[in-house]
């Protein structure tokens, strides 16, 4: 097998968070429009919580400062 041919894989980062963006966008409105939109702040906000503590975990320090 030849390494030296090899071709430089695609970069799919862009179309990933713009799907990832479309997902979260129709799930929200399914919680809107089964539990209201309350219930859509209350996940928006324990998803934001997540991401936080997800951050601090991977670098090891308070995100923001």
């Amino acid at each position: 097998m030849r390494r030296g041919n090899m071709k430089e894989a695609p970069n799919y980062t862009n179309a990933a968070l713009v799907m990832g963006g479309v997902n979260l966008l129709w799930v929200f409105m399914v919680i809107w429009a089964t539990l209201g939109f309350l219930a859509v702040l209350v996940a928006g906000f324990a998803l934001d919580k997540l991401i936080l503590w997800c951050a601090r975990r991977r670098t090891g320090r308070t995100a923001g400062g």
